[in-house]
């Protein structure tokens, strides 16, 4: 049975791979070589998962982790952006076990944290093009409020994200 829990330090290694096999493997193709790996490097490395892992108060709420049978199978994580206001900031799934109800668990716990934290809505963003998010998050209530460039993306690179938002 899979369970949600905080991410311990054990768990950095297994962290940075499902983030990084997951980004690569959802983005490839869809997002400029150059901004996949500057992510990839800036992001999901273990210095920096490391360096993020445990709550910093009063906005980040640190990593959360899903196993089963010892094995960490994805990660997630959020912050408050305001008071009121939720974000969740990643959620990363090893590509084979999408589509278990995996996802929903992370989501389930972010949106359980920041709700304690006193957030009333929650915001996402998801990849233009991201296939697998934008249904999750419609299927989960979020709609869509807008359109941005991504983050850390470059005037030349083509890299847009949807933002969106549900009250929670």
């Amino acid at each position: 049975m899979p369970k949600v829990r905080a991410a311990r330090e054990a768990d950095v290694t297994s962290i940075a791979g499902i983030c990084s096999r997951a980004y690569a493997a959802t983005y490839q193709g869809i997002l400029p070589a150059g901004y996949l790996d500057r992510m990839l490097a800036e992001f999901y490395v273990p210095e920096r998962i490391t360096k993020d892992l445990a709550p910093a108060p009063p906005s980040w709420l640190g990593y959360q982790v899903v196993e089963e049978d010892g094995r960490v199978l994805g990660t997630a994580a959020g912050s408050l952006t305001a008071p009121g206001v939720g974000e969740l900031a990643m959620i990363y799934l090893e590509p084979g076990e999408r589509g278990r109800g995996l996802g929903s668990l992370l989501l389930d716990r972010i949106t359980e944290q920041v709700r304690e934290l006193g957030a009333t809505e929650m915001w996402v963003a998801a990849v233009v093009g991201n296939e697998l998010a934008l249904p999750f998050y419609e299927a989960r209530g979020f709609t869509i409020q807008g359109k941005r460039r991504a983050y850390g993306s470059t005037d030349d690179e083509d890299a847009w994200s949807l933002r969106l938002r549900r009250e929670i």
